[in-house]
């Protein structure tokens, strides 16, 4: 390694750390006005900076809109209980202004800080703070601007934007219930972080209420810290209950009028299975448009999901759309949502591949739509993949385009539906009248570019710091099911040489992620420095993971860990016949979360392929993972006993003859260290040795910059004495 290469390896765990994974400086949360004259978006103020500021681009420049710093007031040390949250499952690393919201025609935005209510015209001016009746969290305008709305203490109230006529919509009846915020279920598994939304007319909203009565109650305490009393977690593990979630319109004038919605879906259109439970106990999508409110729920077993319109007056729920799947019903981002004209867009499967329908008019055979990202009008923009290791932007225009068709949809459709973003990577967007905000990660960089009528007319600036040690993968295609992967090499290493690489593999590879992608995130350059540590860095996503169709996600149904494994396995064989520098006698896997718990898998189930492993955050009792996510892959446990007892890690403890370190936060509420020092205790009880690095105060996204940079140096160090052995 040269001297130059050495130093930057050097500094990359603590660079790492102090931007926060390199995210840090990169604008996000996009806002567009309707006319697509300005567009408001949150972005730090360098790649090291991690105060979150408000900004607008009008005119072709940016303009501060408003910055913490100057506004004074509660800072993030005040921001309440319900807000960390909401911020932990967004997985938001910065502090300040992470979030906001606009009216219709985004002249005012609001935000919360530090619990403190502010807002801002876009049009200029200073920021000033309202007044309300406790700490604030998700604050929303009415789409007039002259109303806020927000939660506080589980209650939902509206106050004027000038602080007046603060008035309680709805209170909670017991410490159990909380109104206008998303349950733990709908945050973390189905992607629902919102629980109110206005009225088009502002005089009305549609609410959720959540009751956590049924719900377990489990501690999480700081070991670290004796004298601070341990924080009341409401968990639904797999098979126990879940909050009871309805819906209400609470009118500004004081009615209140609940959502009539089923309580089980039709058993002559559900699906069988083995499990079957047709009650309808989650609510994954709602909002409030011109043609009224929607609400879509699910079963408890997932095969059957169905959309409703409602009657605010009334109460009264019409069907609109069914959805029903023979393993799960895919909840496609975004969806469902209406045009400007009341045209509905919702899922549809065709051919395996997960599609969108819009009215009459189905997206293009082979075309996997991952999100849908809005409406302009009756256009449709959203992402999808015809080749999974890339994500693009597309639209449907129901008047057809005067571009190019796309190659392959030869149906009616033809020339309605066609790709906005170009170059190779993953991109997603924010629209507005005729424009379009194009978020783009690719090979070589983060970009954002403003497009109007499909023409670039500007760019939004990406402050993040660049990684000290450049990412250089080679993009591979492995073995008979062509498993998409990247190979890192150290950059000082010669192919041509007799020198054997150690191998380190560093999936995640399971459901809801991808790594092996045309863009390289934080994840690739932690990779890379892994690579100019000495070993051959092999990052493979396999069957589970998103992109591939229906047969490629419902591949684990039953079984977490048995097909994900199989395909490391054939990854690591596949990539060592192509470059013989690998050396498959000194094999090791690393990962986190669910890529922890496949690394744990790894060296109890093939010792064989794999010599060593660091798992972190590792879910390692399938069992104390939450309902909608684990039953959606295992079914319930006291039905079918035999996927969990498969799955889970903790009966296989005594399997162990190989080096294992485990990492875990004790703060971690998502995957609780329950997970690993149970498993840890089953290891002790068979006699195997094992490493355990406990991180107190960290939660499942480690943001501490001394634990993140010297974590990277303890694996390294352990995974080098290991595979020395």
């Amino acid at each position: 390694m040269s001297p130059t290469s050495s130093l930057a390896a050097a500094e990359f765990p603590r660079v790492l750390a102090r931007t926060r994974r390199f995210s840090l400086g990169v604008p996000d949360r996009f806002t567009v006005s309707p006319d697509g004259a300005r567009v408001l978006f949150v972005r730090t103020g360098s790649g090291t900076d991690p105060v979150g500021r408000l900004w607008l681009l009008e005119d072709g420049a940016e303009r501060l809109v408003a910055d913490p710093a100057v506004l004074g007031g509660p800072g993030d040390e005040d921001v309440p209980d319900e807000e960390k949250v909401r911020r932990e499952r967004a997985r938001v690393t910065a502090s300040g202004i992470v979030a906001y919201a606009t009216d219709r025609e985004a002249r005012l935005a609001v935000f919360a800080l530090g619990g403190a209510l502010w807002a801002v015209r876009t049009a200029g001016g200073a920021p000033w703070r309202i007044p309300t009746m406790g700490p604030v969290v998700d604050p929303r305008p009415s789409p007039d601007g002259s109303l806020v709305a927000y939660v506080t203490g589980g209650a939902v109230r509206v106050v004027g934007w000038d602080g007046t006529g603060d008035r309680l919509l709805a209170a909670p009846e017991s410490p159990d219930v909380v109104y206008g915020l998303a349950d733990h279920v709908s945050a973390e598994s189905i992607g629902r972080l919102r629980g109110h939304w206005w009225s088009p007319e502002g005089d009305a909203l549609l609410v959720t209420r959540v009751d956590e009565a049924p719900v377990a109650r489990w501690f999480l305490s700081d070991p670290a810290d004796p004298a601070k009393p341990p924080r009341l977690l409401r968990y639904p593990a797999a098979g126990t209950a879940n909050a009871e979630v309805t819906v209400h319109v609470l009118g500004l004038d004081g009615r209140r009028t609940p959502v009539r919605l089923p309580a089980e879906a039709d058993p002559e259109h559900h699906p069988d299975g083995r499990w079957t439970d047709m009650r309808f106990e989650y609510v994954t999508a709602a909002g409030w448009d011109a043609c009224g409110p929607y609400v879509q729920i699910q079963t408890r077993d997932q095969r059957s999901a169905e959309l409703f319109e409602a009657d605010p007056d009334t109460g009264s729920a019409r069907p609109l759309h069914l959805l029903r799947d023979r393993a799960w019903v895919p909840l496609t981002p975004g969806t469902p949502l209406r045009t400007g004209s009341g045209v509905p867009v919702v899922t549809r499967v065709r051919d395996d591949v997960c599609g969108i329908r819009v009215g009459d008019a189905a997206s293009p055979p082979g075309l996997h739509v991952r999100e849908v990202l809005g409406t302009a009008g009756e256009r449709v923009y959203f992402t999808a993949s015809e080749e999974p290791t890339e994500i693009h932007v597309w639209v449907y225009d129901p008047d057809g385009s005067a571009d190019a068709p796309v190659d392959g949809s030869a149906d009616d459709d033809r020339g309605r539906f066609r790709r906005v973003s170009g170059e190779p990577g993953v991109h997603t967007a924010a629209v507005g009248g005729d424009t379009v905000v194009l978020d783009s990660r690719t090979c070589e960089g983060r970009s954002v570019t403003v497009l109007r009528a499909g023409e670039p007319v500007g760019r939004i600036a990406v402050l993040a710091e660049e990684p000290p040690v450049p990412v250089r993968p080679l993009h591979l295609s492995l073995g008979t099911r062509r498993l998409r992967g990247h190979l890192h090499l150290p950059s000082w290493y010669d192919a041509g040489s007799d020198l054997r690489l150690p191998v380190l593999l560093s999936p995640y590879a399971g459901p809801g992620l991808q790594l092996a992608l045309r863009a390289y995130g934080w994840w690739s350059a932690v990779a890379q420095w892994f690579a100019e540590q000495g070993f051959a860095v092999l990052v493979t996503d396999g069957r589970g993971t998103p992109g591939r169709g229906r047969a490629w996600e419902t591949a684990v149904r039953g079984d977490r860990l048995g097909p994900a494994l199989e395909d490391q396995v054939d990854a690591v064989h596949a990539a060592a016949e192509r470059y013989p520098g690998l050396d498959l006698g000194r094999v090791a896997v690393r990962g986190w979360s669910y890529g922890g718990y496949l690394a744990i898998g790894a060296v109890l189930h093939r010792p064989d392929v794999f010599h060593a492993a660091v798992a972190g955050a590792a879910p390692t009792d399938r069992r104390l993972y939450d309902t909608h996510w684990e039953e959606r892959f295992l079914g319930h446990p006291e039905v079918e006993p035999e996927n969990y007892a498969r799955s889970s890690l903790v009966p296989e403890a005594h399997r162990l003859t190989r080096p294992l370190m485990l990492i875990h936060g004790l703060a971690d509420d998502n995957v609780v260290a329950a997970h690993t020092l149970r498993f840890s205790a089953a290891l002790l009880a068979a006699g195997r040795p094992h490493t355990v690095l406990p991180l107190p105060g960290a939660t499942h996204m480690v943001t501490q910059e001394q634990v993140m940079s010297n974590q990277l140096a303890l694996e390294v160090d352990f995974l080098k004495s290991s595979l020395q052995r």
